[in-house]
């Protein structure tokens, strides 16, 4: 199935769907979260927490995005804001679905 898109054409973030870090992207741990850097679109983006690169590293090893959050320890009452950052990265291509395993 193909990932969900935004009018414009950009992926959006389905938190029920498995998602993945871009083969494409490296990540490099900061004192503030990290750089995740796209080899292939040249483009640098911040994670602006620790808690964010948690959630983006936990991604390919969880079933769901929600569950990379939970594994990384996002309450409740920071889910929203977790899940805007989820959905810019993967506009961005930094994060993007995977197949269900």
């Amino acid at each position: 199935m193909p990932p969900s898109q935004h009018p414009d054409g950009d992926q959006s973030f389905d938190g029920s769907r498995p998602w993945m870090l871009n083969p494409q992207v490296s990540l490099r741990p900061e004192s503030f979260g990290a750089l995740a850097y796209h080899f292939g679109t040249r483009r640098l983006s911040f994670l602006k927490s620790r808690t964010l690169l948690a959630v983006v590293e936990a991604l390919g090893d969880q079933p769901t995005g929600h569950d990379a959050c939970r594994a990384a320890g996002v309450t409740a009452a920071e889910f929203g804001a977790y899940e805007r950052a989820l959905a810019a990265l993967a506009r961005s291509g930094m994060i993007c679905e995977r197949q269900a395993s």
